[in-house]
C-alpha cells in the first residue's frame, strides 16, 4: 500500500476519487504533458489512466503512486516503479507549472529517492528525462543522478537515462 510521505512543504498521499479533475487538468496542461510519456494524450486516456490507478495499481499493490499536495491543493504526481526500460526502479514525477521554479521538484524527487532506498531497499534508482528538459535534468543533477545513456524513442525524442546509487547520494 502506498504510504503517506511528508516534506517541509509537500504531502504525498494516495489519490482519492475526488482528485480526478485535478489529475486530468494537470496531464492535459500542454506544458506538463510535453515532458510526460508521449506528450499530450486525449482527455479520455488521462481519465482512463486515473481509473487504472485505483483498479490496477492500488488494487494489486503494484507500485507506489502519489497525489502531491501543497497546502491541501493538488500540485503534482509522483511514482516509483519497476520498468523494463531501465531494468530497475524508475522515479516519475510531474508538477503543475504554477509551482515550477520554487524548489519543489528537488524536494519531491529527494523524498521519493529516499523512500526507494529506505523503505523499498533499492540499491539504485533511475530516471528517464527528455533531453531538452533542462529543469528536470538540473533537479536530478542536484541529487547526484548521473547520465547513463541516451535512448531514442520511436517518435525521435531523445531520452536521457540517469541513475543514482544508494552509495552515490550527496551527503
Amino acid at each position: 500500500m502506498t504510504p503517506k510521505l511528508q516534506t517541509e512543504r509537500l504531502v504525498l498521499e494516495p489519490y482519492t476519487l475526488d482528485d480526478q479533475e485535478g489529475f486530468v487538468a494537470m496531464f492535459q496542461d500542454p506544458e506538463v504533458a510535453r515532458w510526460m510519456g508521449d506528450g499530450l494524450a486525449p482527455e479520455a486516456e488521462d481519465r482512463a489512466l486515473f481509473g487504472r490507478i485505483f483498479t490496477k495499481v492500488y488494487a494489486q499493490n503494484l507500485f507506489d503512486v502519489w497525489a502531491v499536495r501543497r497546502d491541501g491543493v493538488l500540485v503534482g504526481h509522483a511514482e516509483i516503479k519497476r520498468t523494463d526500460t531501465v531494468q530497475g526502479h524508475e522515479l516519475v514525477y510531474a508538477l503543475t507549472p504554477e509551482v515550477w521554479g520554487s524548489g519543489l521538484g528537488t524536494e519531491l524527487a529527494r523524498t521519493i529517492v529516499a523512500h526507494g532506498f529506505g523503505t523499498l531497499g533499492l540499491d539504485k534508482v533511475y530516471a528517464t528525462v527528455a533531453a531538452p528538459n533542462g529543469a528536470s535534468l538540473t533537479v536530478l543533477g542536484k541529487l547526484g543522478f548521473k547520465h547513463v545513456r541516451d535512448m531514442t524513442k520511436d517518435n525521435g525524442t531523445v531520452m536521457r537515462v540517469l541513475s543514482l546509487g544508494r552509495d552515490e547520494q550527496p551527503r
